[in-house]
């Protein structure tokens, strides 16, 4: 009796090691080069020679890349491990379906499929922030959407899971098992927010594999997609000073050269639209204690009392066209904004030509924590505002038309809201002289 114990117990050890090989958590980036895709994936166990069989829509894995491996080590006092492989796939054909799968000898992935960054008449994104493992309303529509191939790639502006370090980081396995049938098929691009911060950051550092070409970490990063030039920032820089000061000045410096080789002619008549995400919003009419209640917002005004690094004025002097944030569980766009004073291009057409930054919070994907509740008051710097759950989608329609609608999960998908922002000349917003709303401290229902 002992002895057939003894053998079902390592039958069953066996078993657990070879679904330990197993990849998962399979999805895909952009590289800061146009033509390549980066794969990223993990196991429990080191499977060692793990690599990408991929081909042409049509053909068979005929071609092969080499993953690195690095060990990701939970910051909790189990110090659980995970193995993190990441393959860059080089030299693909512009506008083109490949399949693919990821693995080694020990265990393979199912087959997946991409297609490569297409022509510029289409450029078509999923914009959202917090999504959790818990109530996570938006993710069956995403799921669906993504492999009915809507999008080009997804903007996670910040905020995973609740939280991918919580039980030794197992939530964020789960979470980015979910997201899995999203990431495999669509490049999904994101930013940290407040929920990322436990152990400076260490989950979305290792779990991510973004353009580097910012801090190496994913915190901060930039690249060319069609006709955007797509900025990603880290706001939690503002916030988490145990990280270190050095990273505020590391990123704003960055973000200035980044901004100035943007701007350059050559740079903005290719990639006209300048886009930033990033997760802490500097405006919102939220009725809560959020930062973006504060009239001197800490990513708006840089730190507090002495007003330092602040991201507002370096935005709209660089003429940056639309700033994607998230953080507040909801959805709000604002008109266009700069040092509280509202710069619409006209009274019938406030998009077109605007005298600032176009702002939208787009917050509502679903997470454990459910809504933020707004101000009674409608604010009026706030063009539309809803507590449904939901995310946007944002399409490029050409050099001088981008189109924002938001999508309602809770309405069974309909379109609650919608705008095109047209910039007929991509510049410095200080070249014209407009004239501005401003809004009184008197007439804020915020914090001052």
């Amino acid at each position: 009796m002992w002895l057939s114990t003894v053998i079902l117990l390592i039958l069953y050890a066996s078993n657990c090691a070879g679904d330990n090989y197993q990849p998962e958590q399979i999805h895909l980036s952009y590289t800061d080069v146009f033509n390549e895709m980066a794969v990223t994936w993990s196991t429990q166990i080191y499977a060692n020679d793990s690599y990408v069989e991929y081909g042409l829509w049509n053909e068979k894995f005929n071609l092969v890349q080499n993953a690195t491996v690095s060990k990701f080590i939970d910051g909790s006092s189990a110090h659980r491990v995970l193995y993190m492989y990441r393959a860059v796939l080089k030299n693909l054909v512009m506008n083109t379906t490949y399949i693919y799968h990821v693995g080694s000898l020990f265990g393979w992935s199912g087959k997946y499929y991409f297609r490569t960054i297409p022509n510029e008449d289409r450029d078509t994104f999923a914009v959202y922030g917090d999504l959790g493992v818990v109530n996570a309303q938006s993710l069956a529509r995403l799921q669906r959407e993504a492999q009915m191939d809507y999008y080009d790639a997804i903007l996670h502006v910040g905020d995973f899971a609740y939280d991918m370090d919580a039980d030794q980081s197992r939530v964020g396995d789960q979470f980015m098992n979910e997201i899995q049938e999203i990431a495999t098929y669509v490049p999904y691009m994101v930013c940290p927010g407040n929920h990322e911060r436990a152990y400076n950051f260490s989950n979305y550092k290792a779990r991510f594999t973004m353009p580097n070409n910012g801090d190496g970490e994913n915190l901060w990063y930039s690249y060319n997609f069609g006709l955007a030039h797509i900025i990603s920032f880290s706001t939690e820089v503002y916030f988490w000073w145990e990280y270190g000061f050095a990273q505020i000045d590391n990123q704003y410096r960055w973000l200035e050269q980044d901004l100035i080789w943007a701007t350059a002619a050559e740079n903005r008549t290719k990639h006209p639209w300048i886009i930033t995400m990033g997760h802490q919003p500097m405006y919102c009419s939220n009725a809560n204690q959020d930062d973006c209640t504060f009239y001197d917002s800490r990513p708006r005004s840089g730190l507090p009392y002495i007003h330092t690094y602040g991201l507002e004025k370096l935005f709209y002097d660089y003429g940056v066209d639309l700033e994607l944030w998230a953080h507040e569980h909801s959805y709000e766009r604002l008109w266009p904004i700069y040092n509280w004073t509202v710069y619409n291009g006209s009274s019938s057409e406030p998009y077109k030509n605007p005298g600032a930054p176009t702002h939208l919070i787009s917050g509502s994907a679903g997470c454990f924590s459910k809504h933020n509740p707004f101000l009674n008051e409608t604010q009026i710097y706030s063009a539309f505002r809803s507590d449904d759950y939901g995310y946007s989608r944002m399409k490029i329609i050409n050099t001088t038309h981008l189109y924002i609608e938001q999508v309602s999960d809770d309405q069974g998908g309909k379109v609650i809201d919608n705008f095109t922002l047209i910039r007929e000349k991509h510049e410095p917003y200080s070249i014209h002289q407009h004239k501005g709303v401003k809004i009184s401290h008197k007439t804020l229902a915020y914090r001052q």
